[in-house]
Parts: C-alpha cells; sequence; structure tokens
C-alpha cells in the first residue's frame, strides 16, 4: 500500500495495521494517518501521526497487548519507528465534539508507554483527521465524525496564541535548541493562521501564509525558519545568534495582531457550550 512518500513508513503502517487488527479484533473500527503526512506535508522531519479508533474502550487484555506493541516499537532499527505516535480512541467520542478534550490511551513517538491524555483530542487534530485523513482500514472519517465548530477552532487557537512561548518552555529552551527555535515560530504561525481562518495548515503552508499577511519586518525571521528545516532535530545545535529573541518578538508581535482585529477577545468570550454541544453521533 502506498500511504506516504516513504516505502519503509508504509511498510510499518502496513504492519502496524496487521498488529492492530490481530490484538484487537472486532473492536478495531478503523485506522488513519493524520497531522503532517494527512495535510500533504509530511517529510523526513516530521512525526507520522496516527488514530485507531474502537467501537469500545480496549478491555485489560487489549491494553495489556497494545502496551508491549509499543514497549517494542522503539527498540527497532530505523527511522520510522521512533518518530510516529498516536492514540487509541473510542468512536462515540471520536464521532462527536462532545467528546472534545477526554483522553485516550496515547504513545508519544519514541516512548515505550502508553498513557492517558488528550493530545490527539484537540480540535485541530479532529479537523485534519475528518477532512483530510489517510485511511489505512476502516470508513472515511467524514462517514462518522461531526464536522467541528469553528468556534472550537478559533477558541482553541485564541487561548494557546498569547502562551505559545510559556508553553514551550516547559519542555524546550528556544535559547539552546535550534529546532526550538523554529517550532516557536512556526507553532504561532499555525496559531495564528487558525484564528484567522478557522482551519488548518501545515507548518509550511503557515509560514508562506504569514509571509504573504503579516508585517513584511517579519520575512527574514520567517525564511530562516523555513531554510533551516532541513537541519532537523539536533540536540547539538544551537540557534542562530539572536533568533530565540527574534521569536519571542514575532510571538508578542502575533499576539497584538490578532488583538487588533479583535481576534482573541470574540473567540475566547465565546460560550464553550456551545463547542461542546455542537456534534451528534451519526446514526
Amino acid at each position: 500500500m502506498t500511504w506516504t512518500p516513504y516505502a519503509d513508513l508504509d511498510a510499518l503502517l502496513e504492519e502496524l495495521v496487521v498488529t492492530w487488527r490481530r490484538i484487537l479484533g472486532e473492536n478495531l473500527a478503523g485506522a488513519y494517518v493524520q497531522g503532517s503526512f494527512a495535510l500533504g506535508a509530511g517529510d523526513q522531519h516530521s512525526d507520522c501521526d496516527w488514530i485507531v479508533a474502537v467501537h469500545d474502550r480496549p478491555t485489560a487484555s487489549e491494553v495489556g497487548a497494545l502496551r508491549a506493541l509499543h514497549e517494542e516499537l522503539p527498540t527497532r532499527d530505523g527511522h520510522w519507528p521512533h518518530d510516529i505516535e498516536g492514540s487509541y480512541a473510542p468512536l462515540r467520542e471520536l464521532a462527536s465534539v462532545d467528546a472534545l478534550g477526554r483522553e485516550w490511551l496515547f504513545n508519544d513517538h519514541g516512548q515505550r508507554s502508553l498513557v492517558w491524555d488528550d493530545h490527539c483530542n484537540r480540535a485541530y487534530t479532529r479537523w485534519i483527521l475528518r477532512e483530510h485523513g489517510i485511511v489505512l482500514a476502516g470508513p472515511e472519517p467524514r462517514s462518522f465524525m461531526a464536522p467541528v465548530p469553528e468556534i472550537a477552532l478559533r477558541s482553541e487557537a485564541a487561548a494557546a496564541l498569547p502562551r505559545v512561548i510559556d508553553d514551550l518552555a516547559t519542555w524546550l529552551d528556544i535559547d539552546a535548541l535550534a529546532w526550538g527555535q523554529r517550532y516557536a515560530v512556526t507553532t504561532t504561525c499555525r496559531t495564528l493562521f487558525t484564528l484567522e481562518t478557522a482551519r488548518i495548515a501545515s507548518k509550511g503552508g503557515a509560514l508562506e501564509w504569514a509571509q504573504r499577511t503579516l508585517d513584511a519586518r517579519w520575512r527574514p525571521l520567517l525564511g530562516q525558519v523555513r531554510d533551516d528545516r532541513e537541519r532537523g532535530l539536533d540536540r547539538a545545535d544551537p540557534p542562530r545568534p539572536g533568533s530565540a529573541d527574534a521569536a519571542r518578538a514575532f510571538a508578542a508581535y502575533a499576539v497584538d495582531w490578532a488583538a487588533t482585529r479583535g481576534a482573541l477577545g470574540s473567540s475566547v468570550d465565546a460560550p464553550f457550550d456551545r463547542v461542546r454541544t455542537a456534534g451528534e453521533l451519526p446514526s
């Protein structure tokens, strides 16, 4: 099967589908790729994000077998066993935005564990899956997933935008890691794009949009982030001189840009109940 530009990744995904079928049996409802690859922008520097839909939350024996799978996977040689991540989502919760934010069993890339986390149950991940998800097994996501309301996407982005730099500081140092500096800028661009359009863009797509849309003084920074992507994640690679401070200044500018357009207040103040009750389980 050909799902991505990389034969070794496709082979791993095909193996995982076989394994999921063996472990879950009739409880397997579907398996999908979302994230950058679903947006048509995945490359060697991307994680491969997946979602497995299950009819019911996995049983204790199923969870045990899944834990064994994810404990073994990162021990393999090669690139993709270390750069693939996803969640096991009950179909009823995946189908309705009423369940937005509930925790699902999640395997983080490179980690030999399964934890309960809402990592894959955000408005933006649901939007990518429904609108662009790649089917590995099962029905098309549009056939059972409710549309993600624009207010959910904009509210999520409005809440995240002022916190981009502070949230990143809880798990990486943009002053020490070049990848972190680039991540700060691309995350700001993607969040601002969603706030403005109620859609999700790839990292490259969001950078291009920002270059066209935002003040021209940021084009050198945006171009640097775009061009340096090929440097990948190297924990010994420091950011270019002054680039971390430029990333912080850009994030502050983005908040001001959104505020002057009224985007932050209108989205945050919208009743969240409208977000949580907009979806219904298809009959």
